[in-house]
């Protein structure tokens, strides 16, 4: 299972790891773009 959170524009991130060639891992956020306009169910009981 992947978590996220919501950006203040209400953009979903969640954290990454990209690996360099030289095998060093870089922590970065990532955008979850579907391209999807319309509703989206959530459920909010976590």
């Amino acid at each position: 299972m992947i978590e996220g959170r919501f950006h203040e524009e209400g953009k979903l991130l969640f954290e990454i790891g990209l690996v360099a060639a030289d095998g060093e891992i870089i922590i970065t956020d990532a955008l979850l773009d579907t391209g999807f306009t319309g509703w989206v169910a959530i459920n909010t009981k976590i």
